[in-house]
């Protein structure tokens, strides 16, 4: 009779040793950084291009570091969304919001470890003789990490928001606080066209970390009863 029993199903590992381990790796390579270089940061894109270039030329460990951070971050992110979607399905959730979610996880971690190796490239002697090739891979390496990052990282807050509101597995003032992120996220992409507002892209970026640390600790393993008698 053991032979016929059906194995029981599995929500998968638990969700925040993943998430706080992802975010803390981002935040690690943003701050960690500043501290080795004495703290100068990162250029902005927008900047004059002499800095720009003087930066990488002089602080190539950091960019190193920074590199390094970056796309062992990008790794548990895509966990991260694996394991949400299939929590959400386990949960009884059949809407598109979970596969949504784990499209933009999939893009947000492709995103995150493009950039990374885009910035490992300025740490090359032969493309620091260069400096035409500084200002090109810096901006490759910064439209891929800051736009092509957050946009799709709202879709991975918005497909565990919206499923997690409907069905009542979040908390609703965190699930909408999820939706407002996923938005902000939407409106930093005009960054691309109006560097006025570049701003939100850090905003948008620690407001979806917060959410996703949380997230991962208020996201119920099991359904809970009450649900289980309405449904």
């Amino acid at each position: 009779m053991a032979a016929n029993r059906t194995p029981a199903r599995t929500s998968g590992p638990p969700l925040p040793p993943i998430a706080v381990a992802a975010v803390g790796l981002m935040l690690a390579a943003l701050i960690l950084p500043i501290i080795l270089a004495s703290g100068a940061t990162f250029p902005s894109p927008y900047s004059d291009a002499e800095p720009i270039v003087e930066y990488f030329r002089t602080h190539p460990n950091p960019v190193l570091v920074t590199a390094l951070l970056q796309f062992a971050a990008s790794l548990p992110l895509g966990i991260f969304a694996a394991v949400a979607s299939v929590r959400l399905n386990h949960l009884g959730v059949r809407v598109p919001g979970p596969t949504i979610g784990l499209l933009g996880g999939v893009l947000a971690s492709s995103a995150m470890a493009l950039s990374a190796l885009l910035t490992w490239t300025l740490t090359r002697p032969e493309v620091l003789d260069h400096s035409e090739i500084i200002r090109l891979v810096h901006d490759l390496a910064f439209i891929t990490g800051g736009p092509g990052f957050i946009a799709p990282l709202g879709l991975l807050i918005a497909g565990i928001a919206v499923p997690g509101l409907l069905a009542q597995l979040l908390p609703r003032w965190h699930a909408w606080a999820g939706l407002a992120t996923a938005g902000l996220a939407m409106i930093a992409i005009l960054s691309i066209a109006v560097p006025q507002l570049s701003i939100l892209l850090p905003i948008a970026r620690f407001l979806a970390l917060a959410w996703i640390v949380t997230a991962a600790f208020l996201l119920p393993r099991r359904r809970p009863t009450h649900h289980r008698k309405e449904s």
